[in-house]
């Protein structure tokens, strides 16, 4: 099935992205409004949908200063389309965007077995003295995966 490139989501893609959400761990649960109200400040967007349907079917977004640092997150593929490609594409579609291309670094979130995947567009784990913090708002609740307590 032949894809086409989207920066910008219309409302049944925002459902599309929505539904792609909810089958993943880290997303799940997440609010229809509330991921409208994500895209609208989210800084780039990248999706795929099928030529014909126009149904999603592949997602990234980028947080940015334009300048020295682009956060990429929620980089996500429908389960019925993976093995397509399409992960490549959304990583080199962001990359390659033009309005990131003088941005200094690029850092995301992975799982360790996507670690190799990640090495392709150069992405390391090497990070010298630098650990990565977290501070979760006590108005959210923690997940299944994130222990309540204290420090």
């Amino acid at each position: 099935m032949p894809f086409e490139k989207i920066e910008k989501l219309t409302d049944r893609q925002i459902n599309d992205l929505h539904r792609m959400y909810q089958k993943e761990w880290w997303t799940k649960g997440r609010g229809l409004e509330d991921v409208r109200r994500m895209l609208e400040h989210t800084d780039v967007t990248v999706g795929f949908c099928d030529a014909e349907s126009k149904r999603l079917v592949a997602f990234a977004r980028v947080l940015t200063d334009y300048v020295y640092k682009a956060l990429v997150l929620d980089v996500i593929v429908d389960a019925g389309s993976r093995g397509q490609g399409l992960a490549r594409a959304l990583m080199d579609a962001v990359v390659g965007h033009p309005s990131l291309a003088s941005v200094e670094h690029f850092e995301l979130y992975r799982r360790p077995e996507l670690m190799p995947l990640y090495r392709q567009w150069g992405f390391s784990d090497d990070l010298g003295d630098l650990c990565f913090m977290r501070r979760v708002a006590p108005c959210v609740q923690p997940s299944r995966d994130q222990p309540a307590g204290d420090l």
